[in-house]
């Protein structure tokens, strides 16, 4: 298996690891934070805003089942790019869109992949692009957070939809 290693930040962790977990050759996805200041994080400290981490998901895939530029097309499908330091109604820089990268060829793919987005959406992206840095994990009770709270209303009103919107447009890339 030839593995890709990214961190993807696109609003709450909790909508971006129910997506992910679904996708056939992704091997593991783990909510966490990354990108701050502080040399620890935690999900307390994160919501403040002061800590400048990120809400962030790692996501470990194999090459050779999905190519890492479909994993930033549906990671750029599932949220807005363009809107700074929030994703609806989650509003900070905790929520910003960001991506960790882990090498230099996922680096050129990454700005491909933004400069076809900004060019057929002639929307000018946010999206930061950084190189991988110390990651934080989630705490246990983020972890599967959606799968065991389908019923609470932010799961309901805000999640499922965007899982059955990625659900119908990348049906061939759901595991079975």
């Amino acid at each position: 298996m030839l593995k890709g290693l990214v961190y993807l930040g696109g609003g709450c962790f909790w909508c971006t690891e129910s997506i992910f977990r679904q996708i056939n050759g992704v091997k593991e996805v783990v909510p966490g934070y990354m990108g701050g200041t502080r040399e620890e994080a935690n999900y307390k400290d994160v919501c403040t805003g002061n800590t400048r981490h990120a809400e962030v998901v790692k996501v470990v895939f194999d090459h050779n089942i999905i190519s890492f530029s479909k994993i930033l097309e549906i990671f750029f499908y599932v949220h807005d790019p363009t809107s700074l330091n929030r994703q609806g109604n989650d509003i900070g820089a905790q929520y910003r869109s960001v991506i960790f990268f882990s090498s230099k060829d996922q680096l050129k793919v990454i700005e491909n992949e933004i400069y076809k987005i900004k060019i057929l959406s002639n929307k000018q992206i946010v999206t930061e692009v950084k190189r991988a840095i110390d990651f934080y994990e989630a705490e246990d009770y983020h972890i599967n957070y959606y799968n065991f709270n389908k019923n609470q209303p932010y799961c309901s009103l805000v999640i499922t939809p965007k899982i059955l919107s990625f659900q119908k447009k990348f049906k061939k890339f759901i595991k079975a």
